[in-house]
């Protein structure tokens, strides 16, 4: 019997999720259509959106469906530059969606660094937009609320402090933490915030972008005016039905999902006495997340042997072309070559207790194996 630890990746989709796309697939409906099949399927959509909503409690006429995280990302990030903006500082551990983007922007972009425990140097931004020069508009800032490596909870809510004091645009990539902690957009101050179906139970595909007053958004889809305008194209109902029934399902499953924590922590504990480091350990951290390095033994091979043994989770590191690419994230936390030493461990709304205990004892086993091996080669 297989486990699976990969719910940063990509979670199983909830049975809530599929029931609702599903009855949007046995019906006919556009929600731009007037007739009475038309006003079904929006109706579909809008009550999604008030799910999405509360989920990151949003006023529901805020909330534009995207085509998943990514979108939602660029939408954000590209029109704050299409309303001016010349220079990005985006911090050391965003998503790719937001560091490759934010390259390809054709702007100056600058990199908020994080300490050792991968949290988010406040004392840097406020110092640097105490400097701000206005001709390069007004400050975007990206600082996603939880890393999707080592789920480390970043200060959000003093970055935008700094940000609104400097009357800048502060973006929350809140893709992984929504679902498994509690997410009050308006309260943390994010002018728009990211999220996703697919990391909380929902399909892939369908994501979502919520702007504040102080954000504008600039439409980058043309088409026809679905979204109130702000994103062309016939929407992805049966998506957004799913998304809408993952976001229900989450945000009343959030006090089980701090279960998470205890499981991850007598694994944590377990693997530490074997040598491994825990990413983050003393800094805030989602309940689901465990990131670990091994001194000696790469993230392939880890990831390799523990699904051997039936057990999925992901590395810490990303491999191009055969060869281990050290984790940006890893790297900017000042972990040297651990960072090529890193797996990912992340549970979900479905895993147990039981599913973590064989995840350790698999690795338990498997390190063993890699130790002997060394030893026969020394």
């Amino acid at each position: 019997m297989s486990v699976y630890l990969d719910h940063n990746a990509t979670a199983k989709v909830r049975p809530q999720a599929i029931a609702a796309m599903t009855h949007v697939l046995e019906n006919v409906g556009n929600p731009s259509s007037i007739h009475a099949a038309g006003r079904a399927a929006r109706a579909v959509m809008e009550q999604a959106r008030v799910d999405v909503a509360t989920l990151i409690a949003a006023p529901p006429t805020t909330v534009v469906f995207t085509s998943g995280g990514t979108e939602a990302n660029a939408l954000a990030m590209e029109s704050a530059i299409a309303g001016g903006t010349r220079r990005l500082i985006v911090s050391a551990i965003e998503h790719d969606s937001i560091r490759e983007g934010s390259v390809a922007a054709g702007v100056e972009v600058e990199v908020l660094p994080v300490t050792a425990d991968g949290v988010a140097d406040i004392a840097w931004l406020k110092d640097r937009l105490a400097r701000w020069d206005a001709a390069d508009g007004k400050p975007f800032v990206a600082l996603m609320l939880a890393n999707n490596e080592t789920g480390v909870i970043q200060p959000v809510a003093e970055a935008a402090e700094a940000v609104r004091a400097a009357d800048g645009w502060l973006h929350v990539d809140a893709i992984q933490a929504a679902g498994k902690i509690p997410v009050d957009s308006r309260a943390l101050g994010a002018d728009t915030l990211s999220v996703s179906a697919h990391k909380i139970g929902g399909p892939q595909g369908i994501g979502a972008l919520t702007f504040g007053p102080h954000a504008t958004l600039f439409r980058r889809q043309h088409g026809g005016g679905q979204e109130r305008g702000r994103r062309g194209g016939t929407e992805n109902l049966p998506g957004i039905a799913g998304f809408g029934a993952a976001a229900r399902e989450a945000l009343a499953g959030l006090a089980s999902y701090r279960q998470q924590a205890a499981f991850r922590d007598a694994a944590a504990d377990r693997l530490k006495a074997e040598g491994c480091v825990v990413m983050g350990e003393a800094a805030p951290r989602l309940p689901n997340t465990l990131c670990i390095a091994a001194p000696g033994w790469t993230s392939d091979l880890q990831v390799m042997g523990l699904d051997l043994a039936g057990v999925m989770v992901s590395a810490g590191s990303a491999c191009s072309s055969g060869k281990v690419k050290a984790s940006p994230v890893l790297a900017a936390m000042g972990q040297g070559e651990l960072a090529a030493c890193a797996i990912r461990v992340s549970g979900g709304w479905c895993s147990t207790e039981a599913d973590w205990q064989t995840f350790t004892q698999a690795w338990l086993e498997a390190h063993a194996r890699h130790a002997a091996r060394r030893k026969e080669v020394a």
